[in-house]
């Protein structure tokens, strides 16, 4: 058979083979479903803002010092998840993680020329993550000044526990989605790899252009004015080759 598809060709196969795209489609959907609903643990957020500003008994903005704060968030967004704060936030809380376990579940960002900074933790358990996220800023506000010796951190909003929170993780509408266009995908290359596969001759047309003989003649199934199709008539000669 040819080893190249034009257009026409592969919107046939899609139309003939359309079953076998839905079925895959259909199941991809399902698991996707089954896993984001049943199978996968919800995973809920809570964060703290975290205030970077010097202290200054004038009350006066210094333009230096503004700059200086700033450029000082992305240390600190690295001391806050080192182990000299994430081990004592483990030990306050009798947490069952080990320091890169803890990490994984915090996350610190900040915006573009911003004092501000935010600490999100991401938990199972929705009070868990309330906990861990104002404690970590609270351990780093306490101990940030015996590390660099500084006193410009202030806890701006701490974290709370809102009643009917609704999980982060998983997303089902985003994951069956996505399971959706996969489906699809799969199914399509399938279809286009199985019509590949296929080197049987369906019509005359096959065995004039692969075989390279004439056609002399075809029966094809006839219905009567009533509607009824007449019993099966068979095809005189051989009904598929191997090419």
């Amino acid at each position: 058979m040819e080893d190249t598809f034009s257009l026409s060709d592969i919107f046939f196969i899609f139309k003939k083979r359309w079953k076998l795209i839905l079925l895959l489609t259909s199941i991809a959907m399902m698991v996707s479903g089954v896993f984001s609903f049943y199978i996968m643990a919800p995973v809920y957020q809570s964060s703290t803002q975290i205030l970077v500003n010097q202290k200054n008994s004038e009350n006066q903005v210094d333009i230096t010092q503004l700059r200086s704060n700033i450029d000082l968030i992305n240390t600190y967004s690295v001391i806050i998840k080192s182990p000299a704060i994430l081990e004592k936030v483990i030990q306050e809380l009798n947490l069952p993680l080990t320091v890169d376990q803890l990490n994984q579940k915090i996350a610190v960002n900040s915006q573009e020329n911003s004092q501000i900074f935010s600490v999100t933790v991401e938990d199972s358990n929705p009070g868990m993550a309330v906990e861990i996220a104002n404690t970590v800023s609270e351990t780093f506000q306490r101990d940030i000044e015996g590390i660099m010796s500084v006193d410009n951190v202030s806890i701006l909003a701490k974290a709370e526990l809102k009643k009917n929170i609704a999980p982060v993780k998983p997303n089902p509408i985003l994951n069956i989605g996505i399971a959706l266009v996969i489906g699809v995908l799969v199914g399509m290359g399938l279809s286009i790899l199985l019509d590949y596969l296929d080197n049987t001759l369906k019509n005359g047309d096959d065995v004039d252009k692969y075989i390279g003989l004439p056609v002399l003649g075809s029966i094809q199934n006839i219905a009567n004015l009533k509607g009824k199709k007449n019993s099966a008539i068979q095809n005189v000669g051989v009904e598929s080759f191997e090419v």
